[in-house]
């Protein structure tokens, strides 16, 4: 995953655009203070969650919220790279990796 740019940073927001390349996919993790909202930019993204499992299909203009403790990912879906807005907040930015064996 790339960080194509930061546009606010403070102690309890973070505003970034970011790519995935081609079938690239985050790690499963989840936040404990900050709620993730997604905006498709370019390209097909998934945002998948467990507790319980879904699947949220985003295309440019899409959006998508996943809220705080709730484990979940992120995938490109094309063979082409993928931007998405992602705006975090508010609180305490932490990334707590999960394990897939966790919940599979």
């Amino acid at each position: 995953m790339n960080c194509d740019e930061v546009i606010l940073k403070t102690a309890d927001a973070l505003v970034r655009i970011l790519i995935l390349e081609g079938g690239q996919a985050t790690s499963w993790h989840f936040h404990t203070e900050v709620t993730d909202r997604m905006f498709c930019l370019e390209g097909q993204i998934a945002i998948e969650q467990q507790g319980p499992q879904e699947r949220v299909v985003l295309r440019p203009g899409g959006r998508c919220e996943v809220t705080v403790e709730r484990v979940h990912r992120v995938v490109n879906l094309g063979a082409e790279a993928a931007k998405y807005l992602l705006v975090q907040g508010v609180g305490r930015y932490d990334f707590n990796v999960v394990d897939e064996a966790w919940f599979v």
